[in-house]
């Protein structure tokens, strides 16, 4: 797992690229965020398939041609890049306000309101026409 002093070194290393000292916090915790991601995104495990699945198995995967509506939703969301995604999921998965997000991923409140109506206009498409009158 990625440790506090590796995103210390790294920011060390990287640190001619801050451009305000006043936004080191944000500047930092955007380093931690995308290694954290970076970290995620390379150990997620393969779901092993098993050649006979269970009854019981096979009871749980009756829905999986018909999905949820909220699965569906998640699954689209999971689609989006990584700006939109990590915003629109601490917004509808988490319940966080605009404010709430800002202090959780550094940005700005304007950039938070941006990657939300942005998100928003790419989840609306990827859910297509169904979904595109209706407002969360």
């Amino acid at each position: 797992m990625t440790s506090f002093q590796d995103v210390f070194l790294l920011a060390l290393r990287r640190l001619s690229t801050l451009r305000e000292a006043g936004s080191f916090g944000a500047w930092l915790a955007a380093i931690a965020r995308n290694r954290a991601h970076d970290y995620h995104r390379r150990s997620v495990p393969e779901d092993q398939l098993a050649d006979d699945p269970t009854p019981s198995e096979e009871r749980g995967n009756a829905t999986a041609d018909h999905q949820t509506p909220a699965a569906t939703v998640l699954d689209a969301i999971r689609a989006l890049p990584d700006t939109y995604r990590e915003t629109l999921i601490l917004r509808l998965v988490e319940g966080m306000t605009g404010p709430e997000i800002a202090a959780r991923t550094g940005l700005t409140h304007g950039s938070v309101r941006v990657n939300l109506h942005r998100g928003m206009q790419q989840l609306r498409a990827k859910l297509g026409p169904d979904t595109s009158n209706h407002r969360p």
